[in-house]
């Protein structure tokens, strides 16, 4: 299933009027509605902070914090700037955050699931600027290991790709190779899990999801998953090996495992 992409011009009809104002006076237009956009913004930033703070006072301040104006913008924009939508998944988030020990995840710490090759970051950014993370779902058997192994070897690489987003970009590409998938490698539970965690804890950071060369056996499974995911499924592309290598990457990034 291809990901459709939005029309760029699409939005011609609405931008008429403003075409017909000169060069210079659309330019100031415009820079005084982003500044009122801004300026907008940061008053409910402000409302949503002083909420957290009267309300949720156990709640822990600093870097992803009740007091993080980064994050709390983030969420307002995922909520569309619904002050009280936004209160309730973040505070949602920062507990989570806290109970499943986030702060504390290392290389050390999520060293035993990471041996197996199941899932690591991509040494390079994808053509759109994107961190990639990939996933070897043969080499995922569930029952090997404690699944909380699994979701924090996930969560931990999630945080790592925030890390090495470059000016502009803000969303992950993740690629799920089906290569030799079997009925035991199938594991519904991670799936919703990987999912879930996005949704709820890191709003708009997946920018897209490759089930690379998907077998027979994968279709049901899909089929079971899908209601799931709601508007997530509409994220998901089914494609090739080739088509990862020619419309995601160039000759020097390719990942090692899609190389020919």
């Amino acid at each position: 299933m291809a990901l459709r992409l939005n029309n760029p011009f699409s939005c011609r009809p609405f931008m008429a009027p403003f075409l017909s104002l000169n060069s210079t006076s659309w330019k100031r237009s415009y820079s005084v509605r982003s500044q009122m956009n801004t300026i907008d913004s940061h008053k409910l930033v402000l409302e949503v902070k002083e909420k957290l703070e009267k309300d949720y006072q156990s709640l822990p301040v600093g870097k992803c914090g009740r007091d993080d104006e980064e994050m709390i913008l983030w969420f307002l924009k995922d909520r569309k700037f619904s002050v009280n939508e936004t209160v309730s998944k973040l505070t949602k988030a920062i507990k989570w955050r806290r109970e499943f020990g986030v702060a504390e995840l290392s290389e050390d710490s999520v060293r035993t699931a990471a041996k197996t090759g199941k899932s690591y970051l991509h040494d390079f950014l994808d053509i759109y600027k994107r961190p990639v993370m990939m996933v070897d779902a043969s080499k995922h058997i569930p029952g090997m290991q404690e699944s909380v192994e699994d979701e924090k070897l996930c969560v931990y690489l999630i945080e790592k790709a925030l890390t090495r987003l470059p000016e502009g970009r803000d969303d992950i590409l993740t690629i799920i190779d089906l290569r030799g998938f079997g009925t035991k490698n199938a594991d519904l539970k991670f799936v919703t899990f990987l999912f879930d965690v996005f949704y709820y804890y890191y709003p708009k950071r997946l920018g897209q999801v490759l089930f690379v060369e998907a077998p027979f056996v994968f279709k049901p499974i899909w089929q079971l998953v899908k209601p799931m995911l709601k508007s997530y499924a509409s994220l998901v592309r089914f494609c090739s090996v080739e088509e990862v290598r020619k419309e995601y990457f160039t000759e020097a990034t390719i990942p090692a495992s899609f190389r020919r």
